[in-house]
């Protein structure tokens, strides 16, 4: 991923510090108190910005999510063929050092269908927030803006699986295979619209 400004304010600095933890230690077995311990910080500090561990751990996933989209644009102005493009962003997103933060994206993701507590809007966001610099790339990428908006919908549901499936099953090589595989599809499919 890219470098980040240094943060601004304490919740900021504060986020940004959760998020470099998360992904050093990972998601799992934190109680407040211990995360709070482990970012310097106090456990009323966590609450008064965040409201609880769950919304320190939803603003990690929002930041993390939102470091990914504004990544996937610098990709795309540095990288004149849309497919390659995906490609890296696609080699980073299953880079195994990412592994933690697409862990506690897809926890949360499942508690949030369930309407549980501060992930209960974040399935929805995590769609919302990124079909339209989704729907842009495949509009200009394709010349076809009738149709960006359902490219973008499928291209963010087939990397959702892909990332799923990799967590699951570790098979790096078979994803690899298959991502390039619905590469292979989209270019074809957009060849062939008038």
């Amino acid at each position: 991923m890219t470098a980040v400004a240094e943060p601004a304010g304490p919740r900021e600095r504060l986020l940004a510090a959760a998020v470099e933890l998360l992904a050093r230690e990972g998601s799992g077995g934190w109680t407040l108190r211990r995360l709070a311990e482990a970012l310097g910080t106090s456990h009323r500090m966590v609450i008064y910005h965040f409201g609880s561990l769950d919304g320190l751990l939803v603003a990690v996933v929002e930041e993390v999510e939102a470091r990914q989209r504004a990544r996937r644009v610098a990709l795309a102005d540095t990288h004149p063929d849309p497919a390659e493009a995906a490609r890296a962003l696609w080699r980073e997103l299953s880079d195994p050092a990412a592994a933690p933060h697409e862990r506690l994206f897809f926890e949360l993701y499942a508690a949030g269908l369930q309407g549980r507590g501060s992930a209960a809007s974040l399935p929805r966001d995590a769609v919302e927030e990124w079909l339209a610099p989704l729907t842009a790339l495949f509009a200009e990428a394709t010349g076809d803006a009738e149709h960006a908006p359902v490219d973008a919908r499928l291209g963010l549901a087939v990397v959702r699986g892909l990332l799923l499936d990799l967590l699951a099953t570790g098979d790096r090589e078979a994803l690899v295979a298959a991502h390039e595989r619905y590469l292979e599809l989209y270019d074809w499919v957009g060849e062939g619209r008038p």
